[in-house]
């Protein structure tokens, strides 16, 4: 052998399991298909959050949650029901357990933070056994998505320093090495250096060839979001309407999929490839890194949303609370886009944007900069997109931003009566304390919040109201991010065969897994979970080899 366990992918699930087996005195070897300068791949450019049951921080904000509590709203978002789905809802029991025990107090030993006031991501606004989570779990890590990194780059170093681990960058895997029905490791492609930054897309000229044999293989290699030819293969129709042509892309070309395809020649099982999670608040970036580069939305509760033709989406499709139910109305209705309508006092609370870049104060740890947020003016990346953005339109009456709308849109599709009668219908229902209107009452109840209430939600007004323009629209694109299914793999993190057996030295963590056995959020997620999901399928396969 070359080493005890052959990773393949360096991102945060691979540099995860590497750091415990290594710890454990195994020789380590993690090859990636990107350079040096990509080491830790998509949780990167996160926003960090990650998914805790009964924190310290809940407590201290006056959030009563509890692991019963937490399982329900996992089982009522994911929906498992499929044969397929015996090991996702193992790995999802098992993932509430690592939530509401020891996650945060092992992940708090290795130096990690998070800001004070949990976010309340994901709402659901159905029923209470249904969709969303009941109350704020989003916790924020101190640094986004380079914070939640930092802890395991510096443990691969550390093993890397005392000769335990080895990365082998631009090594691309093209196959699995299998010996009668055992992985024995992995054979591919030495890619020509490229020092491009990281996201942007890099060369794939081969200079070499490669080979590692390996007692165990670990298969990290992240989703298919990259791939929209892939992501529309795998669509839904059924349940979410025909795919989109046209979407922005949430991660960099080379998250692509290959390493699912390579696995299951290997012998193992792709389950629930058809389940997936892709946001409905996207925008085009203005100052992109990889082609077609799309950044998110996290919106408060407030903005108006409707469709493309100007007709207001019911609950739970309001913002912030049902992600794939808004986009089945979205898709229902034939649209590849939708509108925020808001104002200037809602875009100065409500909006943030995902991602580490857009970010610079948390990611940095400045707390100068993170306490301009509390000023009178949109903080700094989001007036970026608000000057420089092409989907954003600032006017001073409905009928100036209406008129800007369709040009944006090249079509005129949107009528400003129409969009007036719904919008003084909503406006009307902000006049007393009483309401029928369920985004109104949602605004209302997510201001009970403390959290909410200063920092997340305005202060409920009249739209139209010329105190708190001026108007604002705002052109949402659907956005690929995630993919829910994935390897099938048992609670050791083996790979599993199509005949519910494990396929001897092959293990798979991270997205390529589902976030854990083949698909442990079902159909939904519960937000906070994906970088949880990696840590902890990354730890259960590190430990298991």
């Amino acid at each position: 052998m070359d080493c005890d366990v052959l990773v393949i992918g360096a991102g945060l699930a691979g540099l995860v399991a590497a750091a415990e087996a290594a710890d454990r005195g195994r020789r380590v070897v993690v090859v990636d298909q990107e350079g040096k300068q990509s080491l830790g791949g998509q949780a990167f450019w996160s926003l960090g959050g990650l998914f805790f049951v009964d924190s310290a921080e809940q407590r201290r904000t006056g959030i009563r949650d509890s692991l019963d509590l937490a399982r329900q709203d996992w089982l009522g978002s994911a929906g498992f029901d499929r044969a397929e789905d015996y090991w996702p809802q193992r790995w999802a029991e098992a993932y509430l357990d690592f939530a509401a025990g020891e996650k945060r107090s092992w992940l708090h030993q290795q130096g990690m933070r998070w800001f004070p006031v949990v976010g309340w991501a994901e709402r659901g606004g159905g029923l209470a056994h249904g969709h969303g989570n009941s109350v704020p779990r989003f916790h924020l890590t101190w640094g986004t998505g380079p914070g939640v990194l930092a802890p395991f780059i510096r443990r691969a170093r550390e093993a890397e320093e005392k000769r335990q681990l080895t990365f082998l960058f631009r090594h691309q895997v093209d196959e699995l090495i299998v010996e009668s029905g055992v992985v024995c490791g992995a054979y591919g492609t030495v890619l020509e250096a490229d020092t491009a930054e990281r996201g942007r897309e890099t060369a794939r000229s081969a200079v070499g060839a490669f080979q590692i044999r390996a007692g165990a293989t670990i298969v990290t290699a992240g989703g298919i979001g990259g791939n929209h030819d892939l992501v529309r293969r795998n669509w839904p129709v059924a349940r979410l309407g025909p795919p989109p042509g046209f979407m922005v892309a949430g991660v960099p070309k080379h998250v692509d999929g290959r390493m699912m395809g390579i696995s299951e020649r290997a012998g193992g099982r792709v389950i629930n490839g058809d389940r997936m999670w892709h946001y409905t608040e996207g925008l085009k970036n203005w100052d992109p890194i990889w082609d077609n580069h799309g950044s998110r939305v996290l919106p408060g509760p407030s903005s108006f949303w409707c469709d493309a033709d100007g007709n207001r989406f019911h609950a739970p499709a309001m913002p912030g609370f049902d992600t794939l139910g808004t986009l089945k109305e979205i898709r229902k209705r034939g649209h590849e886009h939708s509108w925020f309508i808001l104002t200037k006092a809602i875009i100065k609370k409500e909006f943030a944007l995902s991602g580490s870049e857009q970010n610079p104060d948390l990611t940095g740890k400045n707390i100068p900069l993170l306490l301009k947020r509390l000023g009178s003016n949109p903080p700094g990346p989001v007036q970026a997109f608000m000057d420089r953005g092409e989907d954003f339109i600032v006017r001073g009456t409905l009928e100036a931003l209406v008129e800007g709308m369709n040009d944006l849109a090249s079509e005129n599709r949107l009528d400003v009566a129409h969009l007036r009668g719904q919008i003084e219908a909503r406006d009307r229902e902000i006049a007393n304390a009483y309401s029928k209107d369920a985004q109104v009452t949602a605004i209302r109840g997510a201001r009970n919040y403390l959290g909410d209430r200063l920092m997340r939600t305005a202060k409920p007004h009249r739209l139209l109201d010329p105190k708190a323009g001026p108007l604002i629209a705002v052109r949402l694109h659907i956005l690929t991010r995630k993919t829910l299914g994935g390897l099938e793999c048992d609670l050791s993190g083996r790979v599993m065969t199509k005949g519910g057996r494990p396929v001897p030295g092959l293990y798979a963590a991270g997205e390529v897994a589902g976030f854990g056995g083949g698909g442990m959020h079902g159909y939904n997620a519960l937000e906070g979970t994906f970088l949880g999901g990696c840590i902890f399928s990354g730890r259960v396969a590190g430990r298991a080899v």
